[in-house]
Protein backbone atom coordinates (compact mmCIF):
# COMPACT_ATOMS: atom_id res chain seq x y z
CA UNK A 1 0.00 0.00 0.00
CA UNK A 2 1.46 3.33 -1.10
CA UNK A 3 0.21 6.67 0.21
CA UNK A 4 1.25 10.12 -0.97
CA UNK A 5 -0.13 13.39 0.41
CA UNK A 6 -1.68 15.74 -2.14
CA UNK A 7 0.66 18.57 -3.06
CA UNK A 8 -1.57 21.19 -1.43
CA UNK A 9 -1.22 19.47 1.96
CA UNK A 10 2.57 19.26 1.88
CA UNK A 11 3.18 22.76 3.19
CA UNK A 12 4.79 22.69 6.68
CA UNK A 13 2.03 24.88 8.14
CA UNK A 14 -0.68 22.46 6.94
CA UNK A 15 1.24 19.49 8.29
CA UNK A 16 1.74 21.24 11.63
CA UNK A 17 -1.98 22.00 11.79
CA UNK A 18 -2.89 18.39 11.03
CA UNK A 19 -0.50 17.18 13.73
CA UNK A 20 -1.89 19.66 16.29
CA UNK A 21 -5.51 18.83 15.50
CA UNK A 22 -4.82 15.11 15.72
CA UNK A 23 -3.01 15.44 19.03
CA UNK A 24 -5.78 17.60 20.52
CA UNK A 25 -8.44 15.18 19.30
CA UNK A 26 -6.68 12.25 20.95
CA UNK A 27 -6.12 14.28 24.13
CA UNK A 28 -9.78 15.34 24.22
CA UNK A 29 -10.98 11.75 23.91
CA UNK A 30 -8.52 10.61 26.59
CA UNK A 31 -9.54 13.32 29.05
CA UNK A 32 -13.22 12.80 28.31
CA UNK A 33 -12.88 9.12 29.18
CA UNK A 34 -11.01 9.96 32.38
CA UNK A 35 -13.76 12.41 33.27
CA UNK A 36 -16.46 9.83 32.53
CA UNK A 37 -14.95 7.33 34.98
CA UNK A 38 -14.64 10.05 37.63
CA UNK A 39 -10.85 10.24 37.70
CA UNK A 40 -10.69 14.01 37.19
CA UNK A 41 -12.85 16.10 39.50
CA UNK A 42 -12.11 19.74 40.15
CA UNK A 43 -13.55 23.09 39.01
CA UNK A 44 -10.74 23.92 36.58
CA UNK A 45 -10.91 20.62 34.70
CA UNK A 46 -13.84 21.87 32.63
CA UNK A 47 -11.69 24.80 31.53
CA UNK A 48 -9.07 22.39 30.18
CA UNK A 49 -11.47 19.86 28.67
CA UNK A 50 -14.05 22.15 27.11
CA UNK A 51 -12.02 25.30 26.42
CA UNK A 52 -8.26 24.79 26.15
CA UNK A 53 -8.18 21.48 24.27
CA UNK A 54 -10.96 22.39 21.78
CA UNK A 55 -9.21 25.73 21.22
CA UNK A 56 -6.02 23.84 20.32
CA UNK A 57 -8.03 21.55 18.03
CA UNK A 58 -9.64 24.48 16.23
CA UNK A 59 -6.26 26.20 15.92
CA UNK A 60 -4.88 23.07 14.24
CA UNK A 61 -7.83 22.93 11.84
CA UNK A 62 -7.33 26.58 10.93
CA UNK A 63 -3.67 25.97 10.18
CA UNK A 64 -4.55 23.37 7.52
CA UNK A 65 -6.35 25.77 5.10
CA UNK A 66 -3.71 28.39 5.88
CA UNK A 67 -1.03 25.94 4.77
CA UNK A 68 -3.03 25.06 1.64
CA UNK A 69 -3.36 28.78 0.86
CA UNK A 70 0.37 29.34 1.35
CA UNK A 71 1.17 26.36 -0.87
CA UNK A 72 -1.15 27.68 -3.62
CA UNK A 73 0.33 31.16 -3.37
CA UNK A 74 3.82 29.72 -3.76
CA UNK A 75 2.75 27.82 -6.88
CA UNK A 76 1.21 30.97 -8.38
CA UNK A 77 4.28 33.06 -7.67
CA UNK A 78 6.73 30.45 -8.85
CA UNK A 79 4.93 28.32 -11.46
CA UNK A 80 8.19 26.75 -12.61
CA UNK A 81 9.15 25.65 -9.11
CA UNK A 82 8.73 21.89 -8.82
CA UNK A 83 6.43 20.72 -6.02
CA UNK A 84 8.02 19.55 -2.81
CA UNK A 85 9.19 16.00 -3.16
CA UNK A 86 7.84 14.52 0.03
CA UNK A 87 8.66 10.96 0.96
CA UNK A 88 6.32 8.25 -0.18
CA UNK A 89 4.89 6.12 2.61
CA UNK A 90 5.13 2.51 1.45
CA UNK A 91 3.56 0.17 3.97
CA UNK A 92 4.96 -2.84 2.11
CA UNK A 93 8.39 -1.94 3.42
CA UNK A 94 9.18 -3.40 6.86
CA UNK A 95 11.23 -0.34 7.77
CA UNK A 96 8.26 1.98 7.05
CA UNK A 97 5.96 -0.12 9.21
CA UNK A 98 8.50 -0.04 12.03
CA UNK A 99 8.77 3.76 11.83
CA UNK A 100 5.00 4.21 11.78
CA UNK A 101 4.65 1.86 14.75
CA UNK A 102 7.31 3.75 16.70
CA UNK A 103 5.74 7.13 15.89
CA UNK A 104 2.30 5.86 16.92
CA UNK A 105 3.64 4.47 20.20
CA UNK A 106 5.52 7.67 20.98
CA UNK A 107 2.42 9.71 20.15
CA UNK A 108 0.37 7.71 22.63
CA UNK A 109 3.07 8.14 25.27
CA UNK A 110 3.16 11.88 24.60
CA UNK A 111 -0.62 12.10 24.91
CA UNK A 112 -0.50 10.33 28.28
CA UNK A 113 2.31 12.60 29.47
CA UNK A 114 0.42 15.68 28.29
CA UNK A 115 -2.73 14.49 30.03
CA UNK A 116 -0.87 13.90 33.29
CA UNK A 117 0.87 17.28 33.02
CA UNK A 118 -2.44 18.98 32.26
CA UNK A 119 -4.04 17.31 35.26
CA UNK A 120 -1.16 18.49 37.44
CA UNK A 121 -1.54 22.04 36.14
CA UNK A 122 -5.29 22.01 36.70
CA UNK A 123 -4.85 20.60 40.20
CA UNK A 124 -2.31 23.30 41.07
CA UNK A 125 -4.60 26.04 39.78
CA UNK A 126 -7.25 25.05 42.31
CA UNK A 127 -4.93 25.38 45.31
CA UNK A 128 -5.02 28.29 47.73
CA UNK A 129 -1.29 28.82 47.13
CA UNK A 130 -1.97 29.48 43.43
CA UNK A 131 -4.80 31.90 44.17
CA UNK A 132 -3.02 33.77 46.93
CA UNK A 133 0.65 33.68 46.01
CA UNK A 134 0.97 33.73 42.21
CA UNK A 135 -0.43 37.28 42.25
CA UNK A 136 1.19 37.88 45.62
CA UNK A 137 0.89 41.64 46.02
CA UNK A 138 -2.65 41.79 44.65
CA UNK A 139 -4.13 38.97 46.72
CA UNK A 140 -1.97 39.29 49.83
CA UNK A 141 -4.74 40.79 52.02
CA UNK A 142 -7.25 38.09 51.08
CA UNK A 143 -4.64 35.33 51.35
CA UNK A 144 -3.50 36.41 54.82
CA UNK A 145 -7.06 36.75 56.10
CA UNK A 146 -8.08 33.40 54.64
CA UNK A 147 -5.08 31.63 56.17
CA UNK A 148 -6.01 32.77 59.68
CA UNK A 149 -9.78 32.45 59.31
CA UNK A 150 -12.31 29.67 60.02
CA UNK A 151 -12.34 28.61 56.35
CA UNK A 152 -8.57 28.19 56.07
CA UNK A 153 -8.94 24.55 54.96
CA UNK A 154 -11.48 25.40 52.28
CA UNK A 155 -9.85 25.96 48.88
CA UNK A 156 -10.59 29.31 47.26
CA UNK A 157 -12.20 27.70 44.21
CA UNK A 158 -14.83 25.96 46.35
CA UNK A 159 -16.53 29.34 46.82
CA UNK A 160 -15.16 31.47 44.00
CA UNK A 161 -15.60 28.91 41.22
CA UNK A 162 -17.32 25.69 42.20
CA UNK A 163 -18.92 23.27 39.71
CA UNK A 164 -21.04 24.33 36.79
CA UNK A 165 -20.25 25.57 33.29
CA UNK A 166 -21.90 28.97 33.77
CA UNK A 167 -19.94 29.66 36.96
CA UNK A 168 -16.75 28.45 35.31
CA UNK A 169 -17.19 30.77 32.34
CA UNK A 170 -17.99 33.74 34.59
CA UNK A 171 -14.97 33.09 36.80
CA UNK A 172 -12.65 32.71 33.82
CA UNK A 173 -13.89 35.92 32.24
CA UNK A 174 -13.28 37.68 35.55
CA UNK A 175 -9.88 35.98 35.85
CA UNK A 176 -8.89 37.10 32.36
CA UNK A 177 -9.75 40.69 33.24
CA UNK A 178 -7.80 40.43 36.50
CA UNK A 179 -4.79 38.90 34.74
CA UNK A 180 -4.79 41.82 32.29
CA UNK A 181 -4.97 44.26 35.19
CA UNK A 182 -1.98 42.61 36.84
CA UNK A 183 0.02 42.50 33.60
CA UNK A 184 -0.66 46.18 32.86
CA UNK A 185 -0.17 47.21 36.50
CA UNK A 186 -3.70 48.56 36.57
CA UNK A 187 -5.03 46.59 39.54
CA UNK A 188 -7.71 48.39 41.60
CA UNK A 189 -6.30 49.26 45.02
CA UNK A 190 -8.01 48.01 47.09
CA UNK A 191 -9.70 45.15 45.25
CA UNK A 192 -13.43 46.07 45.13
CA UNK A 193 -15.86 44.33 47.44
CA UNK A 194 -18.45 42.86 47.35
CA UNK A 195 -17.85 40.67 44.31
CA UNK A 196 -20.93 41.15 42.18
CA UNK A 197 -20.27 37.99 40.15
CA UNK A 198 -19.96 35.72 43.21
CA UNK A 199 -22.14 32.65 42.90
CA UNK A 200 -25.28 32.38 45.06
CA UNK A 201 -24.81 30.96 48.55
CA UNK A 202 -26.99 27.97 47.70
CA UNK A 203 -24.27 26.87 45.27
CA UNK A 204 -21.36 27.53 47.64
CA UNK A 205 -22.06 27.96 51.36
CA UNK A 206 -24.94 25.50 51.38
CA UNK A 207 -22.78 22.70 50.02
CA UNK A 208 -21.40 22.46 53.58
CA UNK A 209 -23.81 24.49 55.73
CA UNK A 210 -27.29 22.95 55.76
CA UNK A 211 -29.87 25.78 55.82
CA UNK A 212 -32.53 23.54 57.38
CA UNK A 213 -30.48 23.14 60.58
CA UNK A 214 -32.01 24.82 63.63
CA UNK A 215 -29.24 26.36 65.75
CA UNK A 216 -31.26 27.82 68.60
CA UNK A 217 -29.37 30.28 70.83
CA UNK A 218 -25.60 30.66 70.83
CA UNK A 219 -23.48 32.54 73.36
CA UNK A 220 -20.76 34.97 72.33
CA UNK A 221 -18.39 36.53 74.86
CA UNK A 222 -16.84 39.89 73.93
CA UNK A 223 -13.84 41.11 75.92
CA UNK A 224 -12.76 44.73 75.82
CA UNK A 225 -9.94 46.48 77.64
CA UNK A 226 -9.51 50.00 78.95
CA UNK A 227 -6.47 52.21 78.41
CA UNK A 228 -5.60 52.44 82.10
CA UNK A 229 -2.57 50.90 83.75
CA UNK A 230 -4.39 47.67 84.62
CA UNK A 231 -5.95 47.30 81.16
CA UNK A 232 -9.27 46.86 82.94
CA UNK A 233 -11.34 44.17 81.28
CA UNK A 234 -15.03 44.52 80.45
CA UNK A 235 -16.92 41.37 79.51
CA UNK A 236 -20.14 41.47 77.49
CA UNK A 237 -22.10 38.28 76.98
CA UNK A 238 -24.42 38.13 73.99
CA UNK A 239 -27.04 35.44 73.67
CA UNK A 240 -27.55 35.34 69.94
CA UNK A 241 -30.95 34.09 68.81
CA UNK A 242 -29.60 32.36 65.71
CA UNK A 243 -32.67 30.17 65.36
CA UNK A 244 -33.31 28.78 61.91
CA UNK A 245 -36.01 28.00 59.40
CA UNK A 246 -37.45 24.86 57.88
CA UNK A 247 -39.53 24.69 54.74
CA UNK A 248 -40.62 21.16 55.63
CA UNK A 249 -41.89 22.15 59.08
CA UNK A 250 -42.98 25.64 58.12
CA UNK A 251 -41.22 27.25 61.06
CA UNK A 252 -38.69 30.02 61.37
CA UNK A 253 -37.26 32.12 64.17
CA UNK A 254 -34.30 34.22 65.17
CA UNK A 255 -31.65 35.65 62.89
CA UNK A 256 -31.80 32.75 60.46
CA UNK A 257 -35.51 33.33 59.95
CA UNK A 258 -34.30 35.30 56.94
CA UNK A 259 -33.07 32.05 55.42
CA UNK A 260 -36.26 30.08 56.01
CA UNK A 261 -36.64 28.34 52.67
CA UNK A 262 -40.26 29.48 52.44
CA UNK A 263 -39.35 33.15 52.86
CA UNK A 264 -38.14 34.93 49.76
CA UNK A 265 -36.53 38.29 50.50
CA UNK A 266 -35.39 40.60 47.72
CA UNK A 267 -33.85 44.02 48.02
CA UNK A 268 -32.53 46.86 45.91
CA UNK A 269 -29.28 48.54 46.88
CA UNK A 270 -28.18 51.84 45.42
CA UNK A 271 -24.48 51.81 46.31
CA UNK A 272 -21.60 49.52 45.26
CA UNK A 273 -20.97 48.25 48.81
CA UNK A 274 -24.62 47.22 49.32
CA UNK A 275 -24.90 49.38 52.43
CA UNK A 276 -27.78 51.59 51.24
CA UNK A 277 -30.94 49.52 50.84
CA UNK A 278 -34.05 51.67 50.28
CA UNK A 279 -36.40 48.87 49.08
CA UNK A 280 -37.17 45.40 50.49
CA UNK A 281 -39.70 42.86 49.25
CA UNK A 282 -40.90 39.87 51.30
CA UNK A 283 -42.92 36.93 50.02
CA UNK A 284 -43.85 34.68 52.95
CA UNK A 285 -44.94 31.03 53.14
CA UNK A 286 -48.57 31.86 52.35
CA UNK A 287 -47.60 33.80 49.23
CA UNK A 288 -48.36 37.20 50.73
CA UNK A 289 -46.11 39.91 49.31
CA UNK A 290 -45.15 43.09 51.14
CA UNK A 291 -42.84 45.84 49.94
CA UNK A 292 -41.00 48.15 52.34
CA UNK A 293 -39.68 51.45 51.03
CA UNK A 294 -37.76 54.30 52.68
CA UNK A 295 -39.57 57.64 52.39
CA UNK A 296 -38.21 59.83 49.62
CA UNK A 297 -36.98 56.96 47.47
CA UNK A 298 -37.71 57.63 43.79
CA UNK A 299 -38.52 55.07 41.08
CA UNK A 300 -35.45 56.29 39.18
CA UNK A 301 -33.20 55.40 42.13
CA UNK A 302 -34.68 51.92 42.32
CA UNK A 303 -34.38 51.39 38.57
CA UNK A 304 -30.70 52.31 38.68
CA UNK A 305 -29.95 50.10 41.72
CA UNK A 306 -28.92 46.45 41.99
CA UNK A 307 -31.77 44.01 42.66
CA UNK A 308 -30.77 40.89 44.54
CA UNK A 309 -32.33 37.97 46.36
CA UNK A 310 -31.05 37.88 49.92
CA UNK A 311 -28.76 35.01 50.85
CA UNK A 312 -26.06 34.18 53.40
CA UNK A 313 -23.51 36.55 51.87
CA UNK A 314 -25.62 39.62 52.56
CA UNK A 315 -24.84 39.35 56.28
CA UNK A 316 -21.88 36.95 56.29
CA UNK A 317 -20.10 39.07 53.69
CA UNK A 318 -16.57 38.35 54.98
CA UNK A 319 -16.75 34.64 55.86
CA UNK A 320 -13.25 33.77 54.68
CA UNK A 321 -11.54 37.17 54.51
CA UNK A 322 -12.31 38.90 57.80
CA UNK A 323 -10.41 42.03 58.85
CA UNK A 324 -10.61 43.93 62.13
CA UNK A 325 -12.51 47.17 61.59
CA UNK A 326 -10.40 49.24 64.00
CA UNK A 327 -7.02 49.05 65.77
CA UNK A 328 -8.89 48.97 69.09
CA UNK A 329 -10.86 45.89 68.08
CA UNK A 330 -7.72 44.14 66.81
CA UNK A 331 -5.86 44.76 70.07
CA UNK A 332 -8.85 43.68 72.17
CA UNK A 333 -9.03 40.39 70.27
CA UNK A 334 -5.29 39.81 70.59
CA UNK A 335 -5.43 40.48 74.33
CA UNK A 336 -8.41 38.16 74.78
CA UNK A 337 -6.39 35.40 73.11
CA UNK A 338 -3.31 36.15 75.18
CA UNK A 339 -1.26 37.16 72.16
CA UNK A 340 -0.79 40.55 73.83
CA UNK A 341 -0.39 39.97 77.60
CA UNK A 342 -3.06 41.93 79.55
CA UNK A 343 -0.85 41.91 82.66
CA UNK A 344 1.64 44.29 81.03
CA UNK A 345 0.89 47.86 82.27
CA UNK A 346 -0.74 50.20 79.73
CA UNK A 347 -0.23 47.63 76.98
CA UNK A 348 -3.64 48.21 75.46
CA UNK A 349 -3.04 51.94 75.10
CA UNK A 350 0.49 51.54 73.75
CA UNK A 351 -0.36 48.73 71.32
CA UNK A 352 -3.31 50.65 69.87
CA UNK A 353 -1.14 53.74 69.43
CA UNK A 354 1.60 51.72 67.74
CA UNK A 355 -0.60 50.02 65.16
CA UNK A 356 -2.75 53.08 64.45
CA UNK A 357 0.09 54.93 62.75
CA UNK A 358 0.43 55.06 58.95
CA UNK A 359 3.45 53.13 57.66
CA UNK A 360 4.87 52.96 54.15
CA UNK A 361 5.25 49.18 54.09
CA UNK A 362 5.36 46.03 56.20
CA UNK A 363 9.07 46.27 57.08
CA UNK A 364 8.72 49.86 58.30
CA UNK A 365 5.63 48.99 60.33
CA UNK A 366 7.16 46.00 62.11
CA UNK A 367 10.30 47.93 62.95
CA UNK A 368 8.41 51.00 64.20
CA UNK A 369 5.98 48.97 66.33
CA UNK A 370 8.85 47.11 67.98
CA UNK A 371 10.82 50.31 68.59
CA UNK A 372 7.84 52.17 70.08
CA UNK A 373 6.95 49.43 72.55
CA UNK A 374 10.55 48.73 73.58
CA UNK A 375 11.23 52.43 74.13
CA UNK A 376 8.08 52.81 76.23
CA UNK A 377 8.90 49.90 78.53
CA UNK A 378 12.55 50.88 78.93
CA UNK A 379 11.25 53.57 81.25
CA UNK A 380 9.56 50.89 83.35
CA UNK A 381 12.32 48.59 84.67
CA UNK A 382 9.78 46.36 86.40
CA UNK A 383 8.20 45.33 83.09
CA UNK A 384 8.93 41.70 82.27
CA UNK A 385 11.07 41.63 79.12
CA UNK A 386 9.40 38.40 77.95
CA UNK A 387 5.97 39.99 78.20
CA UNK A 388 7.23 43.01 76.26
CA UNK A 389 8.43 40.75 73.43
CA UNK A 390 5.09 38.95 73.42
CA UNK A 391 3.32 42.28 73.22
CA UNK A 392 5.53 43.33 70.30
CA UNK A 393 4.83 40.11 68.42
CA UNK A 394 1.09 40.37 69.09
CA UNK A 395 0.90 43.99 67.98
CA UNK A 396 2.93 43.26 64.86
CA UNK A 397 0.60 40.36 64.06
CA UNK A 398 -2.49 42.54 64.56
CA UNK A 399 -1.11 45.12 62.13
CA UNK A 400 0.27 42.75 59.49
CA UNK A 401 -2.97 40.74 59.17
CA UNK A 402 -5.18 43.79 58.75
CA UNK A 403 -3.21 46.55 57.03
CA UNK A 404 -1.62 46.28 53.57
CA UNK A 405 -0.33 49.65 52.33
CA UNK A 406 0.58 48.32 48.88
CA UNK A 407 -3.10 47.55 48.21
CA UNK A 408 -4.48 50.56 50.14
CA UNK A 409 -6.11 48.19 52.62
CA UNK A 410 -6.39 49.81 56.03
CA UNK A 411 -8.58 49.64 59.09
CA UNK A 412 -12.21 49.55 57.98
CA UNK A 413 -11.53 49.14 54.26
CA UNK A 414 -13.56 45.93 54.17
CA UNK A 415 -16.55 46.30 56.55
CA UNK A 416 -18.15 43.22 58.04
CA UNK A 417 -21.97 43.36 57.96
CA UNK A 418 -22.43 40.85 60.80
CA UNK A 419 -24.07 42.87 63.55
CA UNK A 420 -24.17 46.66 63.46
CA UNK A 421 -21.30 47.95 65.62
CA UNK A 422 -18.67 48.87 63.04
CA UNK A 423 -20.77 48.77 59.85
CA UNK A 424 -24.46 49.37 59.05
CA UNK A 425 -25.12 45.61 59.04
CA UNK A 426 -28.60 44.83 60.35
CA UNK A 427 -29.54 48.52 60.37
CA UNK A 428 -29.43 48.62 56.58
CA UNK A 429 -33.00 47.33 56.77
CA UNK A 430 -33.91 47.18 60.48
CA UNK A 431 -34.10 50.93 61.04
CA UNK A 432 -37.84 51.68 61.49
CA UNK A 433 -37.58 53.67 58.23
CA UNK A 434 -38.60 50.92 55.80
CA UNK A 435 -42.38 51.16 55.61
CA UNK A 436 -45.08 49.15 53.87
CA UNK A 437 -48.29 50.60 52.44
CA UNK A 438 -50.30 49.16 55.34
CA UNK A 439 -48.13 51.03 57.86
CA UNK A 440 -45.94 48.12 58.87
CA UNK A 441 -42.22 48.73 59.32
CA UNK A 442 -39.05 46.67 59.48
CA UNK A 443 -38.43 47.07 63.20
CA UNK A 444 -35.20 48.12 64.86
CA UNK A 445 -35.70 45.79 67.81
CA UNK A 446 -32.43 44.45 69.16
CA UNK A 447 -34.15 41.72 71.16
CA UNK A 448 -35.15 40.00 67.93
CA UNK A 449 -31.54 38.96 67.40
CA UNK A 450 -29.86 38.96 70.80
CA UNK A 451 -30.02 39.66 74.51
CA UNK A 452 -27.15 41.23 76.44
CA UNK A 453 -25.83 40.37 79.89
Amino acid sequence: MRFRLPAAFRHPVALAGAALATAMAILFITLLLLDAIGFLQNPYFGLLLFVAVPAGFVAGLLLIPLGIYLAGRRRRRYPDLPPADWPVIDLRTPRTRQVIGAVTALTLVNVVLLAVASYGAVHYMETTAFCGQVCHATMEPQFMAHRSGPHARVECVACHVGPGVEALVQSKLAGTRQLWQVATRNVPRPVPSPIHTLRPARDTCERCHWPETFHGDEVEVIREYAEDEENTETVTTLTLHVGGGSAALGVGSGIHWHMNLDNEIEYITTDPKREVIPWVRLRDRSGTVREYVVDGTTPEQLAAGERRRMDCMDCHNRPAHTFSPTPERAVNDAMALGLIPPELPFVRREAVAAISMDYADRAAALAAIATRLREHYKANPSADARLVERAIAGAQGAWSTNVFPGMNVRWGTYPNQIGHTDAPGCFRCHDDEHKAKDGGVIRQDCEICHSIS
